[in-house]
């Protein structure tokens, strides 16, 4: 036990003797917690610029335009007389929507010649793109339904009928999970967690290509010679470091007023399984590439698409097969599964059980391997070891 103490202080005093090491463990969730926490903060997308070319010019143009400055997720930047040089104009402010209104437009809806109203939509960004139109479409929607009306009891037909007539059935959504549409809920969670795979990966990157390229592994391998207390002495200092990181994100989501809730042991268990998977998967590269890096561009490789391949903000059904089989073998992809579970869609524990299996899976394959070529570069350190005795005592 004594021994296994004095291995873990060693571990802890190799990770903190890298200068950029600990610089990067610690600093880069703090540094995207903060940067991604306020570009998010906001969570809803307001205020967002449009351009109206008005060539109509009267009353009921105005009322419209009125109408669009009072939703709070668009506002009219600019009002044109023409549609002459709007692209620039767009493109220059910023805006996401030029709307046209056409000549005539109030005459045409008197005389009941269904003038049309066109916007052009810039879909370069889906997000704003979408807001931008689903916004405008609720402003037509509600001034189409309020001239329908207006025309019906000019008719003589009674308010409370024209209503009816207009509108047969309602229709209500109802949001879930997310009830606010906050973005900050949807993107920091995921973020943060592939923050802090990547940074685990790159400390697992050198756990043992550093101790194979300085010689320090024979210095290991003299102290003891088990590979499963070998791995157990590699693996703690991270698991414990962890502990900080997710005290960290904690005060984060309070920060941000994020209120995400769950039971604490499913989250505990499915959090150690994962920090596991990830240790064990960064084992093997460090053991297989005794090279610091190496192994770190190749676990560099394997974190930095996770985020996209993980179906956090794409569905996997709507991937290939093969990019789904790859999204598979990645610790991310799982676990970003279980904390959606767990603390947005607020489902049974047990529904977890799955992508939890599937930790396990890719933990124990790539404990098994990381554990059978260690015994091997223990085995051999051993007789370099025996021989170098041999040699001094000649």
């Amino acid at each position: 036990m004594k021994n296994i103490f004095h291995l873990i202080i060693r571990e802890f005093k190799l990770f903190f003797k890298n200068p950029v090491l600990p610089v990067l463990f610690f600093g880069a969730p703090i540094l995207y917690g903060i940067l991604m926490g306020n570009v998010y903060k906001k969570g809803n997308v307001t205020d967002l610029p449009i351009i109206v070319v008005d060539e109509d010019n009267t009353t009921t143009s105005h009322k419209v335009i009125q109408m669009l400055n009072d939703n709070e997720s668009i506002y009219v930047s600019d009002i044109l007389p023409s549609t002459f040089n709007t692209k620039e104009i767009a493109l220059k402010n910023g805006s996401e929507v030029v709307l046209v209104i056409p000549r005539n437009f109030q005459a045409d809806i008197l005389q009941q010649k269904n003038p049309e109203i066109v916007y052009f939509v810039n879909a370069s960004n889906t997000l704003t793109s979408n807001t931008a139109s689903i916004a405008i479409a609720t402003v037509l929607g509600t001034m189409k339904a309020g001239i329908t009306i207006q025309s019906l009891q000019k008719k003589g037909v009674p308010a409370f009928v024209a209503n009816q007539s207009y509108e047969p059935f309602k229709s209500t959504m109802i949001r879930q999970n997310i009830r606010s549409g906050n973005y900050l809920y949807f993107m920091l969670p995921g973020v943060l967690l592939t923050v802090f795979q990547q940074v685990l990966l790159l400390g697992l990157a050198l756990s043992f290509a550093q101790e194979f390229e300085t010689g320090s592994f024979k210095e290991l391998v003299s102290k003891t010679s088990n590979p499963f207390k070998i791995l157990f002495v590699k693996t703690f200092p991270y698991i414990f470091m962890s502990i900080f990181i997710y005290i960290l994100y904690y005060i984060f989501g309070m920060f941000y007023d994020m209120k995400l809730q769950t039971e604490f042991w499913p989250f505990f268990y499915s959090a150690i399984v994962f920090i596991l998977a990830v240790c064990f998967m960064g084992f093997l590269v460090s053991i297989l590439l005794p090279n610091q890096l190496k192994a770190t561009e190749v676990l560099m490789v394997v974190a930095t698409p996770s985020f996209i391949l993980s179906g956090f903000t794409w569905p996997m059904s709507q991937m290939p097969k093969w990019i789904q089989a790859i999204a598979d073998c990645i610790p991310l992809t799982h676990y970003l599964k279980i904390f959606r579970i767990l603390f947005i869609e607020k489902g049974n524990p047990s529904l977890i059980q799955p992508h939890l299996n599937s930790l396990i899976i890719i933990g124990s394959i790539c404990f098994v391997l990381s554990l059978a070529i260690l015994t091997i570069k223990v085995n051999k350190t051993k007789r370099e070891l025996r021989k170098e005795v041999e040699t001094n005592e000649i």
